[in-house]
């Protein structure tokens, strides 16, 4: 049996990156001679097999033929016959076309290892046009590999713009659109996948929200880099610094501000009421690519509260209990946390601020941990019914946030 180790686990052993999964190559095995030696069997679409001892999947040398449109649209051959060199050969980038055999010995008939050299994401051959799903994972390659230098080669971005103008992408199934801008938005620079999703022809199509952002002016004296698209992608890499590989705080980032898109053109560079022209748009979008609900609820109430937490301290103490209700904080603590940092991204995602205190996100879920520690049964006495408990408590937690304030001003003044 000769196996080499493929994909992901040679492309960062070569960028000197954490190693992730280890996955392997077959050469000259048949599905039941996998059997025979111990292996069970997962794939579903093609031959793949988990190690008896050690896990890991080990797939047998195969090919692809395009059959239909789409990225499902394809004939799969796999038998003893298949080469390595005929299964790197299928793959979508030449950093992901290099095998290493169980001496150590790279296998790169592509040029990836000069490619990561050069810090180069380059299509393995013409063959790349056949899925449309490879236009975003080019996108979500930079979205990981731009802080290291790299850049989509001429000759495949231009094949992505291809892709993009003829259409290819209208057949992307939600869930792997979805997918891809997770593990975008969890990656180090999120702005490089919308700016080569953008550069591609593609941004209007997969998400046209986000890419209706760009080209609209908000004021410079709140926001120097003016263009609503570049505050975007500011706040996105933001919040990917302030909350790394989370993708709901990622997610709320890149949706707090579509509303901006529809400001009419006579009130520009301001946009007055955003926030709340925002929630039709977010909404389109969480229904078109099934956005989970976690990840759908922290946007929505970023989108609409956003502005609230800027102005946090000017808010009266039953303003800030009554905006913590509507973001559920009572009953999902976690979502205070996730809210400030989504402001904080948008604070601090603006030319020249990156380096800007914020202080509201701090205080908000001080509140919050004030106002939360106030128990119904704490205050509930006897013969009172569910509102008079209810209005209770409102009464009492916003005395717990007044209470915390007075205790903040006084150590600030004590200080």
């Amino acid at each position: 049996m000769r196996t080499y180790l493929v994909g992901g686990a040679v492309r960062d052993r070569l960028l000197g990156l954490p190693p992730g999964d280890r996955d392997w190559v077959v050469v000259g095995e048949t599905p039941e001679s996998m059997l025979a030696a111990g292996f069970r069997p997962v794939g579903r679409d093609f031959p793949v097999f988990l190690h008896p001892d050690t896990g890991e999947e080990h797939a047998l040398a195969r090919t692809e033929r395009k059959s239909a449109p789409g990225h499902r649209g394809f004939v799969v051959h796999a038998d003893r016959s298949v080469t390595l060199e005929q299964d790197l050969e299928r793959r979508d980038f030449t950093i992901n076309a290099i095998a290493r055999d169980e001496a150590g010995h790279l296998v790169d008939p592509f040029g990836g290892a000069r490619d990561i050299e050069a810090r180069v994401l380059r299509h393995v051959g013409p063959a790349f046009v056949e899925d449309p799903l490879r236009v975003l994972r080019a996108a979500r390659f930079m979205a990981r590999l731009a802080p290291l230098g790299f850049r989509v080669a001429d000759e495949t971005l231009a094949l992505m713009q291809r892709m993009a103008a003829g259409g290819e992408l209208a057949s992307l199934v939600p869930e792997r659109v979805w997918q891809e801008l997770c593990k975008a938005l969890a990656a180090a620079q999120p702005s490089a996948f919308l700016r080569t999703l953008r550069t591609a022809g593609a941004l209007a199509v997969v998400l046209p929200e986000v890419d209706a952002l760009y080209g609209v002016p908000q004021r410079a004296e709140y926001h120097p880099e003016v263009d609503t698209g570049r505050h975007q992608e500011l706040v996105s890499d933001m919040a990917a610094q302030l909350a790394p590989g989370d993708p709901v705080v990622g997610f709320a980032a890149l949706t707090h501000d579509l509303g901006k898109a529809l400001t009419p053109a006579d009130v520009l560079p301001r946009h007055i009421g955003h926030e709340q022209a925002g929630l039709k748009p977010l909404r389109a979008l969480c229904e078109r690519l099934k956005v989970p609900t976690g990840h759908r609820e922290l946007a929505v109430v970023a989108c609409r509260e956003h502005l609230n937490v800027h102005r946090l301290h000017e808010l009266r103490d039953a303003t800030v209990h009554d905006l913590l209700q509507r973001c559920d904080a009572f009953r999902k603590p976690a979502r205070v946390a996730g809210l400030a940092r989504v402001c904080e991204a948008d604070k601090r995602g603006r030319q020249g601020l990156e380096h800007e205190p914020y202080p509201h996100g701090a205080e908000l879920q001080r509140l919050h941990a004030a106002a939360l520690a106030v128990n119904a049964r704490d205050i509930a006495r006897e013969g009172m019914d569910g509102p008079q408990i209810g209005a209770a408590l409102r009464k009492a937690r916003i005395r717990a946030i007044g209470t915390a304030r007075a205790q903040a001003a006084d150590d600030a003044d004590g200080s």
